[in-house]
């Protein structure tokens, strides 16, 4: 089974960027990133297949975030841009096991998450 360790979350004011990382201790199709914040279910953000260049967003990440890859270190990074308040939550990465890539039922291993807090 894979596993996956999120790094990179934090603290930032309204505007800001951050730049998550997921370390994968192996491969499978690909890796989604999703968020979950306090009271409400687990969102897709956006995920990216190791083998093509072509990634794919969730609303939340439409014209903000960049989902990225590099292949010779086994991570995934997601680039967040013009943070918002409503971004707040712990943003979960995980491994595709089957399915569309916007449903979490589809990842089969995920990490514990990385909190992200924008402030206003």
């Amino acid at each position: 089974q894979v596993q996956l360790v999120e790094s990179g979350g934090g603290l930032v004011q309204a505007g800001g960027s951050l730049r998550l990382s997921c370390a994968a201790s192996g491969r499978t199709y690909a890796v989604g990133w999703f968020r979950q914040a306090p009271g409400q279910e687990r969102e897709f953000v956006a995920a990216i297949t190791w083998s093509s260049d072509s990634p794919y967003y969730g609303d939340p990440a439409k014209g903000r975030f960049t989902i990225a890859r590099d292949n010779a270190k086994n991570t995934v990074y997601l680039q967040m841009n013009s943070l918002k308040p409503e971004d707040t939550a712990v943003y979960y990465c995980a491994a595709h096991a089957g399915g569309v890539l916007y449903d979490a039922r589809s990842f089969g291993s995920w990490g514990r998450g990385t909190q992200v807090t924008v402030s206003s």
